[in-house]
């Protein structure tokens, strides 16, 4: 099975040697996502909400250019340094998706790229 690479401009390029994502047929597996603006390549800090909103956001575009919608989401992991803010995740994950909800994993960890506090990935079934 042939894979391609999926690019938008629209979302923050890759900061190190990966892809957006990757196409493998119908299924497409989106790279993680931090809250980076993709027109500043900055990090969105100061309120929670609103960094998740951008990791969201970001993900949705790079969903987009592969031909999906996060509702094409079979599975997610969030990444949070810290899991205080799991519930503020559910409550943002509502305006951005519908049941049936993907499966997902929320784990906690020490340290995310550029100092983030969350991140998430995603594999779509298109």
């Amino acid at each position: 099975m042939a894979k391609q690479a999926v690019q938008t401009k629209d979302a923050p390029a890759a900061i190190g040697t990966y892809s957006q994502a990757i196409r493998a047929g119908n299924t497409v597996y989106l790279s993680g996502q931090i809250p980076l603006d993709p027109k500043s390549m900055q990090l969105v800090t100061g309120d929670t909400r609103a960094e998740i909103k951008r990791v969201f956001d970001n993900l949705a575009a790079v969903a987009a250019a592969a031909g999906g919608t996060l509702a094409n989401a079979v599975k997610l992991n969030v990444y949070l340094t810290d899991l205080k803010n799991f519930a503020l995740v559910n409550e943002v994950m509502t305006e951005y998706f519908k049941e049936p909800y993907p499966a997902r994993a929320a784990i906690g960890v020490a340290a995310l790229p550029r100092g983030a506090a969350v991140e998430v990935d995603a594999v779509l079934v298109l």
